[in-house]
């Protein structure tokens, strides 16, 4: 369940009273490699599986679909008892390499909260994926990206009960909504649409468009950087590493996506005017 009911003391009109509240669920997944510990996530229970697909993916530590053996549920409990709901464990469809220690050696022992997608690592070198900029061609005009939030905004469902989650949504180059996903941490919301599109074979998404409910951070870019998505937008703003990363990676981020406006910060070249592509 993505949302529990809490008993609350709602006051309006300055007069409190007794009324029942939808919140977000918050919770550890435990995410394993080959049965070994590799990452805890604070995330919004749902799409686990495609959550840790993706996770692994924008780590390295999955380079393609091909890599993947099984995602499943930890079963390593008493016989008779359930799966592990909050464990997930990863078996790669090849033998581990150096990369994988080299990438588990990066990792402290550490829980990535909701707001940090790349808590855990040891250096900031470590942080930037060792990818090629992405490759011109693909536009899209501005009227179709002013539309997005309020595209995305029709598959936010439990923030309709909640009003406490973030969403993803990768829409294609009409503007169609291919997959979308909401959870407690924008970054995770990320890792679980790039996840289901790797599960899918997917990947690279070289004419798709990410884009996010909150603000776009660092994290946000390198995940979309690392399937191949050449244009990012938000409906807030951009920090300053994002604007500089996406810079370096040829990557079109936009922000401040609302009113019928927005402000484009790196390669605008993807963004035509007058429906002119």
């Amino acid at each position: 369940m993505a949302f529990e009911e809490i008993d609350v003391v709602r006051v309006r009109g300055g007069r409190p009273g007794h009324a029942v509240d939808r919140v977000a669920v918050e919770e550890p997944l435990e995410v394993r490699v080959q049965g070994q510990p590799f990452a805890v996530i604070m995330r919004t229970p749902g799409a686990d599986r495609e959550l840790a697909a993706g996770f692994l993916f924008a780590e390295r530590i999955l380079r393609s679909a091909d890599e993947i053996g099984t995602i499943a549920h930890c079963r390593d409990t008493t016989d008779g008892e359930a799966p592990l709901e909050n464990v997930v464990n990863v078996t790669l469809a090849r033998a581990l390499d150096a990369g994988f220690d080299r990438a588990m050696a990066e990792r402290r022992n550490v829980v990535a909260n909701a707001s940090c997608g790349v808590c855990g690592r040891l250096t900031i070198e470590s942080l930037r994926a060792d990818l090629s900029p992405l490759l011109p061609g693909f536009t899209v005009p501005a009227s179709l990206v002013s539309v997005l939030p309020e595209r995305l905004r029709t598959a936010q469902a439990v923030f309709d009960a909640t009003g406490g989650l973030h969403a993803a949504g990768l829409f294609d180059r009409d503007g169609t909504l291919v997959t979308s996903a909401e959870d407690v941490g924008r970054h995770n919301a990320v890792d679980k649409v790039v996840g289901r599109m790797l599960m899918r074979e997917a990947v690279p998404l070289g004419e798709h468009t990410l884009f996010v409910s909150g603000r776009s951070s660092f994290e946000i870019v390198q995940k979309a950087w690392c399937a191949g998505i050449p244009i990012v937008a938000s409906v807030s703003a951009p920090s300053s590493l994002a604007v500089a990363l996406a810079r370096d990676a040829g990557m079109t981020l936009v922000g401040f996506v609302r009113d019928g406006g927005f402000n484009i910060y790196t390669h605008s070249e993807r963004i035509t005017h007058n429906d002119q592509r």
